[in-house]
């Protein structure tokens, strides 16, 4: 597993290519590998409620104030873990506060390294997960949110930017570092706001470099709808993710650049989109 680790490593940092579907893979050159995922443990100050949709019901967790604004945070690849935790609590208690909602895409599961994390994006059921999405908001507007926004990190940026094409009840959309296919959303269609952030010197082609970012910046244009596409020099991918334990799995996949500034300069921006499109 050591092995196969380093090698993905090594993939995710020097060869991010995508293959033109509606998936993406952050790694291509992974061997077939034994899943180790385990399930995630219920954490304070989380309210752990089940959703359902269609024929399936899903765990998410809730944190914030009852009557407050909601917004959806969506995971990366890795699933419901620690620091998608930390940025739904930062969430949750900004001014003038938000409730912040997590859907568990992955049913549970948590990917320890980048082998497993690969292995369950690549399982996920993408227009099942934009179900989930459109389920969450729904709930969220039955229980106190007047509004609702989706935000999304990575796998989840690029799943927020397909909630503003697919789900007409969100309000407003913040994505970091992740455009969807073609295939799957094609952001021409944006029918709410939609603010974005990427890294400069991010390396996954046509995913969330900055040629995609600003193809993005194109398409969101010609959408009509209020926009605002962000980069930030000298940052890489997943830059948001600041958390001690994230620090280090970052810098164990090669991605070693500190930029606090650059992260409380997108709060801001993500603060302040929010407070306009869900709090008028």
């Amino acid at each position: 597993m050591q092995a196969v680790a380093i090698a993905a490593s090594r993939a995710f940092t020097q060869s991010p290519r995508f293959p033109a579907s509606t998936h993406f893979s952050l790694v291509r050159t992974l061997s077939p590998s034994r899943i180790q995922a385990r399930t995630m443990s219920d954490s304070t100050p989380f309210n752990k409620i089940q959703i359902q949709r269609d024929d399936t019901t899903f765990d998410a967790y809730v944190v914030g104030k009852d009557t407050a604004p909601g917004i959806v945070v969506l995971q990366e690849w890795w699933g419901v873990d620690f620091e998608i935790k930390k940025h739904a609590v930062k969430i949750s208690q900004m001014d003038p506060g938000f409730k912040a909602l997590i859907p568990d895409l992955y049913r549970g599961k948590v990917g320890l390294d980048v082998a497993e994390a690969q292995h369950l994006m690549d399982g996920l059921d993408w227009q099942g997960a934009v179900k989930d999405i459109q389920a969450s908001v729904n709930w969220l507007k039955a229980n106190g949110s007047n509004k609702v926004g989706v935000t999304g990190f990575c796998m989840g940026g690029a799943l927020s930017i397909a909630s503003s094409v697919l789900v007409p009840e969100v309000d407003a959309v913040v994505a970091f570092y992740g455009v969807p296919s073609s295939q799957l959303a094609d952001p021409i269609q944006a029918k709410a706001p939609v603010q974005a952030h990427f890294g400069e010197l991010d390396s996954f082609v046509g995913f969330s470099d900055v040629t995609a970012a600003k193809a993005l910046e194109k398409k969101l244009k010609e959408s009509g709808v209020p926009y605002e596409v962000h980069i930030y020099p000298g940052n890489g991918h997943a830059f948001m993710n600041r958390s001690p334990e994230g620090v280090q799995r970052r810098k164990g996949m090669g991605l070693a650049d500190e930029d606090q500034a650059a992260v409380e300069l997108a709060w801001s921006r993500f603060s302040s989109w929010m407070t306009t499109y869900l709090c008028a």
